[in-house]
C-alpha cells in the first residue's frame, strides 16, 4: 500500500492536535474539577440559609461594591497612564513597568503591612483622615493595590493594537490630543480596557491577604469564608464560598456577553 505526504501530514497533525487536546484537558479539568466539587459538595438546604443570612448577604455586598469602586477609580487615572506607557518612550519606562507589576509579585499579606505604613494610623496620611483601617475606603484601597496592574497592562496592549498612523493623521487634520483620545484611541481600546477592568474587580473580589490585615471588621467575602472555616468548620464555610463564586460567574457572563454583542453590532453598524 502507498503511503502519500499527504496522508503522513495529515496523520502527524492528527496526533499533535490529540496531544495538544489532551494535555489542555489537564488543565481544563484542573480548574474545573475543584470548583464544580465545592458547588456539588453544597446542598440547596445549605446555600438557601447562606442567602438568607444577613452577615453573607452584607459580606458580598461590601466585597462587590468595594471592589467595583476600586476599579472606576483605578480606571480613570490608570487609563491615561497605559496610553503614555504604550505612546511614550522615556528614560526609566522599563523601571515603571516593573513597579506597576510589583503588587502581582509581593505576598499579598506583605503588600498589607506595607498599606498600612501608609494609611495606618500612625502614618501621615491616617493622621490626617483618622486612618482607613476597618472602612469600606480601605478595603477599596487594598483591593485596588492588588490588582490594579491588571488594568493598567490589558488597557496598554489595547492602546498599542490602536494604529498610531490614525492619531497622527488625525493630528494633522487639526485634532487635539484630547479629541483625539477620546474619538480615536479610547473607542478603538475599549475591549481590552473592559477585559482589565473585569480582571481587576474580580482579583480585588478575590482578595484576602492585604484585606485581612487592613480591615479585619468590617468582612469581605474572603475573609467570612475564612473566620468560619476556623471558628466553625468546612460546611459553614462551603456554602458562602458557593454563593459568591456563583454570583461572580453569572455577572462575569452578562459582562462578557455584553461586550461580545457590541463587538458584533459594530462591524454591522460600520
Amino acid at each position: 500500500m502507498v503511503t502519500t505526504i499527504g496522508e503522513v501530514r495529515s496523520y502527524h497533525r492528527s496526533w499533535f492536535t490529540l496531544i495538544f487536546a489532551a494535555l489542555g484537558s489537564c488543565v481544563l479539568l484542573f480548574i474545573i474539577a475543584p470548583l464544580l466539587a465545592l458547588v456539588l459538595s453544597s446542598s440547596l438546604g445549605e446555600l438557601s440559609q447562606a442567602v438568607r443570612d444577613a452577615e453573607v448577604t452584607q459580606s458580598i455586598r461590601l466585597t462587590l461594591a468595594a471592589a467595583l469602586a476600586a476599579t472606576i477609580v483605578c480606571t480613570v487615572i490608570g487609563v491615561p497612564l497605559a496610553y503614555v506607557l504604550a505612546r511614550k518612550n522615556f528614560f526609566g519606562k522599563a523601571a515603571l513597568l516593573a513597579i506597576i507589576d510589583l503588587p502581582i509579585i509581593i505576598p499579598h499579606s506583605a503588600a498589607g503591612i506595607a498599606l498600612l505604613t501608609v494609611i495606618g494610623r500612625r502614618s501621615l496620611l491616617g493622621s490626617l483622615t483618622g486612618g482607613l483601617m476597618g472602612t469600606f475606603a480601605g478595603i477599596a484601597v487594598a483591593m485596588a493595590f492588588v490588582s490594579v496592574p491588571f488594568l493598567i497592562n490589558a488597557a496598554r496592549s489595547g492602546f498599542l493594537a490602536v494604529p498610531e498612523r490614525l492619531e497622527k493623521a488625525a493630528r494633522t487634520l487639526g485634532a487635539s490630543p484630547w479629541r483625539v483620545f477620546f474619538t480615536i484611541s479610547l473607542p478603538m481600546a475599549w475591549r481590552d480596557i473592559l477585559s482589565g477592568m473585569v480582571l481587576m474587580w474580580a482579583r480585588g473580589i478575590s482578595e484576602f491577604g492585604a484585606v485581612i490585615i487592613i480591615a479585619y471588621h468590617p468582612m469581605t467575602t474572603p475573609v467570612m469564608v475564612f473566620q468560619r472555616f476556623n471558628d466553625y468548620g468546612l460546611a459553614y464555610a462551603r456554602s458562602v464560598a458557593v454563593v459568591l463564586i456563583i454570583i461572580c460567574v453569572a455577572i462575569f457572563m452578562v459582562v462578557r456577553f455584553l461586550a461580545r454583542q457590541r463587538a458584533i453590532q459594530e462591524p454591522q453598524n460600520a
